[in-house]
């Protein structure tokens, strides 16, 4: 197995990312849409005990409609389920959509799924949150080349585990030539570390050098990392509210899945989740992992899903890691509230971020 050209999930051919950052004062927030190739089939598994999400239940294998014009991965809670409507105005604009008369070929519902992760306030202002505005920006500016990440789109204000998130993205050309690629936004309750290393728990799961380019853990700097996190969790205890974590993300692939093939594909892909992130699912969590299929490789032999189903969880631990990797300090959030700081700067200081 390799890395696709870019090693990220715009390897799979005709898939694009689009990102709409909101970093101006008072903003910590962002959206990402996946736009795959027309005909695309979906799928989808929740798994966390707090999720906002829109159209999962059409993604379910016993329902309808099995194909997808967009996935929307956003911040802003709830309020951010309606950066989908303006991401569904483009797609509509496009031509595209769910046809539902045969003679009216402007009868289309464009089929837009939506996962949201938690991220109000944390700017500076409760109510700045993505907008269909933003949504559609965000459509508009998607494109097959590298994936920009780090502190952008839905992992802009992302935080996890008290480090700041973001939002990072792998790939992997599987021996027989099927791509696999994943995007994933990390705003997790629970941690990206080894508690005994500093490293991050996912860098173990990376092709050949890498994260060579990483910098090297201080294992005292994360034993006393973890002694002020346990002080903080115990103290914080009361106060803790659910449903303001979550990481989301989107698997692709150029396999051709039915759509019940794609639910299995996602469930699978949670396993990279657990790999990177420890605890995971938990109930202040909305853990949500969409699957997309374009259909242009056929699976040749049953144990070519088998393959595929672990280079995708292993795609999506390596994309945590670079979200984390690729994340930035966020000292001062606009109303002098101390946010996160990044990886880098906490496995050299072994300081934690609330205290």
């Amino acid at each position: 197995m390799r890395p696709g050209l870019h090693n990220a999930i715009t390897d799979v051919a005709g898939l694009r990312v689009g990102h709409m950052t909101r970093d101006e004062p008072g903003w910590l927030t962002g959206c990402s849409v996946v736009v795959p190739p027309p005909g695309t089939v979906g799928g989808v598994d929740v798994r966390g005990g707090g999720p906002g999400t829109r159209e999962t239940d059409l993604l379910d294998p016993v329902n309808l409609v099995d194909r997808v014009d967009a996935v929307v991965l956003s911040g802003g809670s709830a309020f951010g389920l309606g950066v989908a409507d303006g991401v569904m105005q483009e797609v509509y604009a496009a031509g595209l959509g769910w046809p539902v008369s045969p003679t009216d070929a402007a009868a289309r519902v464009p089929i837009v799924p939506t996962a949201i992760l938690f991220d109000l306030g944390r700017g500076g202002a409760w109510l700045h949150h993505p907008t269909p505005a933003d949504g559609a920006a965000a459509y508009r500016a998607a494109t097959d080349g590298p994936v920009v990440q780090g502190c952008v789109g839905a992992g802009t204000g992302a935080v996890a585990g008290g480090l700041k998130g973001g939002i990072g993205s792998a790939s992997c050309v599987l021996d027989g030539g099927i791509t696999v690629g994943a995007i994933v936004a990390v705003n997790a309750m629970g941690s990206a570390l080894d508690r005994l290393t500093g490293d991050l728990l996912g860098r173990s799961r990376g092709l050949v050098d890498e994260f060579a380019q990483a910098p090297s853990p201080d294992p005292e700097a994360a034993r006393a990392y973890w002694a002020q996190w346990d002080a903080v969790a115990v103290a914080t205890r009361g106060t803790a509210t659910t449903g303001t974590a979550t990481t989301i993300g989107v698997v692709a692939t150029d396999a051709t899945l039915t759509k019940t093939q794609c639910r299995k594909l996602a469930q699978v892909s949670h396993d990279g989740l657990a790999r990177a992130l420890a605890p995971v699912h938990t109930a202040y969590d909305g853990d949500t992992v969409f699957t997309l299929a374009t259909g242009r490789r056929s699976l040749d032999h049953p144990l070519d899903e088998v393959d595929l189903q672990s280079a995708a969880a292993d795609c999506v631990s390596r994309a945590i890691v670079h979200a984390m990797l690729a994340a930035t300090s966020i000292d001062r959030t606009a109303d002098g509230g101390l946010l996160a700081p990044a990886w880098s700067d906490r496995s050299r200081t072994g300081t934690h971020p609330h205290l």
